[in-house]
């Protein structure tokens, strides 16, 4: 008797052939575990949701005058709300809910109560959710109160190395596509990718491979249907270099002292291209 496959089953019988042929061509190929089935996407898809629904209420919030802390409360108490769980809280001992990182830092800002948000200050809101056991991960930059013409063109450049990038995702070609575009659109412009800052594989986990670089030389995996991982170019308005405050451990500043910003979305690799599952 003749077992008949599920469409799931057919698909991946069909992808390990694809895949042994171009790992027979030397390409890097993923593990197989970075290779979600249909459940495991829908979970991804529905934490995804949380994540956005979390941004768009704190995005309609945000205001002259609060502190970044008063930004993890709300943040906090909105995920809880929707059935959620923060993933950077407690996530290798970051104690917050969200990154929350101002002007010339790049990444990995902590909230806190002295941090009180100035007029025309640039910010980054970055905001993880564990919903169930599946993660998702995505930011947007705002510009607080008085609006600055190089501030906002920073704002709009960074967005569109996003859409770049996501420009890159096709299916059975290189991951480090999505890399060199985005370094070459951002250097055309006068703008630098901030170094040694990229992406990362998610879903089942709140990080792991692979790691999504955007120099010019970009991360050496073949894009298969299936895959999970962010996008979240940091474009300087100055040089790339950055450095880590060493006090917290956690923060990233730019070398120069000028602005950064940073755009992320959560993006699976599909058959015909690529869906956002966290904006």
């Amino acid at each position: 008797m003749v077992k008949n496959l599920s469409r799931n089953e057919n698909c991946c019988i069909e992808s390990d052939h694809r895949i042994s042929y171009y790992q027979s061509k030397g390409y890097r190929v993923p593990s197989r575990r970075l290779i979600l089935n249909d459940k495991q996407i829908r979970g991804i898809r529905d934490s995804g949701r949380v994540n956005t629904q979390v941004l768009d209420y704190i995005g309609e919030r945000i205001h002259v005058g609060m502190s970044t802390l008063e930004i993890d409360q709300i943040v906090h108490e909105e995920t809880i709300r929707l059935g959620g769980i923060p993933a950077t809280l407690g996530y290798n001992g970051y104690p917050r809910s969200l990154c929350t990182s101002l002007n010339s830092q790049v990444c990995h800002g902590i909230p806190s109560a002295k941090q009180i948000i100035k007029d025309g200050d640039l910010i980054n809101i970055d905001v993880s959710t564990n919903l169930g056991g599946y993660f998702s991960d995505s930011a947007r930059v705002f510009q607080v109160g008085i609006k600055s013409a190089s501030r906002q063109e920073l704002i709009k450049i960074s967005k569109a190395c996003l859409e770049v990038g996501l420009s890159s995702v096709v299916p059975w070609t290189s991951m480090r596509t999505i890399g060199r575009s985005i370094y070459e659109y951002a250097k055309e412009r006068g703008y630098s990718i901030a170094t040694s800052i990229g992406g990362h594989g998610i879903g089942m986990k709140f990080h792991e491979e692979p790691f999504v670089s955007y120099d010019r030389q970009g991360t050496d995996m073949l894009l298969v249907p299936g895959m999970v991982f962010t996008i979240e170019p940091a474009v300087n308005a100055g040089g790339g270099e950055v450095y880590e405050d060493r006090q917290n451990n956690w923060t990233i500043y730019t070398s120069d002292g000028k602005d950064s910003a940073q755009w992320e979305v959560t993006v699976l690799v599909t058959e015909k291209g690529y869906e956002i599952l966290a904006y």
